[in-house]
């Protein structure tokens, strides 16, 4: 019993960031009805950019909260620039085109952020500075860090921030009406363009911080870390229902609870398979996701 609530609390704390890169993948699916592969080297473009920020603020002197805060900030900044160069360059063109053409775009945008990163950043795995403590924390029979725990309040903080921005403000008013169907939001009003721009923005923000929290929890970065991440956030997306924002949150929350609780069974090196295992049964019985709804082709 000790063992399976030490592995719920991981579980938790890895699936929260499963949840935030998810919401990327879902944010874009709802409006464009496009998978964004490439927002997972959106997030290693965050890890890294925060790697290298952080030590040279730590470097001028500054104390380990500001430096981590700053360089999350910029790396905020830098992905929500590169993803809304992504949508304008590589699939604001091909907007109307048949789904085949922006599906490879995306794949091949994915390998082109890639390379990118391998100029900018090299091959090498870059240590990230313990900027909040990893010393270990015991409540009862289950121990965490200060690292953890800040990863999953933050997590939880601006998973509700989100839901928030979309159902309680004009810009998410705006986020729906334009996922709900393009031609009459913008008959109503609605600036098509600066919405899915926004859309981008913010999912690539909400990815560059899931990629400081993967940094900082592993305490390393490399230029491919994204591939994987970004397999099983998409992985959570399509679990929970792709273009529903709950449902990202439950499919990563729950993708991240399924691996470590398979831990007890298997060894570390199996445990991605259970997140294909799951996927596989949630798309037999429930292809809409756990959380979507059954919803007719847009024409």
């Amino acid at each position: 019993m000790d063992v399976l609530l030490q592995q719920i609390v991981n579980g938790l704390v890895v699936g929260s960031v499963y949840a935030l890169v998810a919401l990327g993948y879902t944010m874009v699916y709802g409006i464009l009805q496009l998978i964004n592969f490439a927002h997972g080297e959106v997030v290693m473009i965050g890890a890294l950019s925060a790697v290298f920020s952080s030590k040279w603020m730590l470097a001028m002197g500054m104390g380990p909260i500001l430096a981590l805060l700053l360089a999350t900030l910029l790396s905020m900044l830098i992905c929500a620039t590169v993803g809304v160069l992504i949508e304008r360059l590589a699939y604001r063109p091909l907007r109307n085109a048949p789904r085949l053409a922006p599906l490879i775009t995306a794949i091949a945008m994915s390998i082109l952020l890639q390379q990118i990163g391998i100029l900018v950043f090299g091959r090498n795995y870059f240590t990230f500075p313990e900027l909040i403590s990893k010393t270990p924390l015991t409540f009862g029979h289950v121990t965490t860090t200060p690292n953890e725990i800040m990863i999953f309040v933050v997590s939880v903080l601006l998973m509700g921030g989100l839901l928030w921005l979309v159902h309680n403000t004009k810009m998410g008013a705006a986020m729906r009406a334009v996922a709900e169907n393009q031609k009459i939001a913008g008959l109503m009003g609605v600036d098509i363009n600066k919405i899915i721009a926004i859309t981008f923005a913010i999912g690539s923000a909400l990815g560059a911080i899931a990629g400081v929290m993967v940094a900082s929890n592993y305490g390393q970065a490399h230029y491919y870390m994204g591939f994987m991440l970004g397999l099983k956030a998409f992985t959570a997306a399509v679990m929970g229902g792709i273009g529903n924002l709950w449902g990202a949150m439950v499919g990563g929350l729950l993708l991240g609870l399924v691996e470590n609780v398979g831990l007890i069974f298997v060894r570390g090196d199996y445990k991605d398979i259970f997140a294909f295992v799951v996927l596989v049964v949630v798309l037999i019985f429930r292809p809409q996701g756990l959380v979507g709804e059954r919803v007719a082709e847009r024409a």
